[in-house]
């Protein structure tokens, strides 16, 4: 795999900050700046295919992958989709467990896999979403920040549309999406989130955490299985939870939380695939070219659905491709 570095300079960007609907803290400002490899021409552009990044928020340095598709000529402008892995997840394991790349081929999207963050250097990652998981929300990390930095980056360095930014999430990835697509309203214009839920407590004695309603709409299809034992459908005490004691947030609950924000009607249409297998209801008439989507695989455990079997989570259900519907949605619902 071809090397291709960044390093964050620590100078804020002032015009890139008069480009944001909201003002960013001070690391959100700051992007980092290709670094040309031996025997790379300066001048050279990045060719469709994949990459290794490494990005830096302040004391933070985080590993990233990303996948360039045939579609990236460095001058189209083309959808960014970030995918964020589960707790105890990488970048890597991520993009072999979703298969992702192959659908953002099809679609013409970019892709971006990074890190969380951990006591064992590149095992078992977190991400601080809130009120889970492990490393990253004991220590407090900016996460919200990190990928910040890293959308700011992309649109820098790299032929992304700026209204077609997007966020999705396995798991504790889930959970960050749901606080990411709250926290980052102004850059991101949708999140897919899966086996997750958008808030809860980290433990019974622990304040309830939710995101802050966003500045502006988010698109938001969501995907669950009822059958779910890391994070119950029903939301409460999970009895698999990679936090013991932790307590989430039911999916109606989520759904709550982002019918409210962005302006839909509660009451949402439904329809059946796969023998009545998958539930899928749609909240219409949202704020902007919003709308919220919740997808229910009756069976459905803690897995990313049309995904492949791996050493993290349950087997996935095939019923239905949680990649080829978030991919076509998000392509329905730029950033107003």
């Amino acid at each position: 795999m071809r090397k291709f570095i960044w390093i964050l300079a620590a100078l804020a960007l002032a015009a890139l900050a008069c480009n944001f609907a909201q003002p960013a803290q001070p690391t959100a400002t700051m992007l980092p700046s290709p670094v040309v490899q031996p025997g790379q021409p300066e001048d050279s552009q990045p060719q469709p295919g994949d990459y290794e990044l490494t990005i830096v928020n302040g004391a933070d340095r985080r590993e990233v992958l990303l996948h360039l598709p045939p579609a990236y000529d460095g001058e189209t402008q083309l959808p960014l989709l970030i995918v964020l892995h589960g707790g105890g997840g990488s970048g890597q394991q991520v993009r072999r467990s979703t298969g992702m790349d192959a659908d953002a081929d099809e679609y013409g999207f970019i892709v971006a896999y990074p890190n969380g963050s951990g006591r064992l250097g590149s095992a078992l990652l977190t991400w601080n979403a809130g009120h889970c998981c492990g490393y990253a929300m004991e220590s407090a990390v900016d996460d919200v920040g990190l990928l910040r930095v890293l959308i700011g980056s992309m649109v820098a360095h790299y032929a992304v549309d700026p209204a077609h930014i997007y966020i999705t999430g396995m798991s504790n990835g889930g959970m960050m999406a749901h606080r990411a697509g709250a926290e980052l309203a102004d850059l991101v214009a949708g999140i897919a989130p899966v086996a997750a839920s958008v808030g809860g407590q980290a433990s019974a004695e622990a304040a309830l955490f939710t995101p802050p309603a966003p500045a502006s709409p988010v698109a938001v299809i969501a995907f669950n299985g009822m059958a779910d034992q890391h994070v119950l459908y029903e939301g409460g005490l999970s009895p698999m939870a990679i936090e013991p004691g932790r307590i989430d947030l039911s999916v109606a609950d989520s759904l709550a939380f982002w019918v409210a924000a962005n302006g839909c009607n509660p009451l949402p249409s439904s329809t059946t695939r796969a023998r009545g297998n998958v539930l899928i209801e749609t909240y219409a008439d949202c704020d902007g070219s919003a709308a919220v989507v919740q997808v229910t695989i009756i069976d459905g455990q803690h897995a990313w659905p049309g995904g492949r079997d791996g050493l993290i989570g349950d087997p996935p259900s095939q019923d239905v491709s949680a990649n080829q519907m978030m991919l076509e949605f998000f392509l329905q619902h730029p950033k107003q």
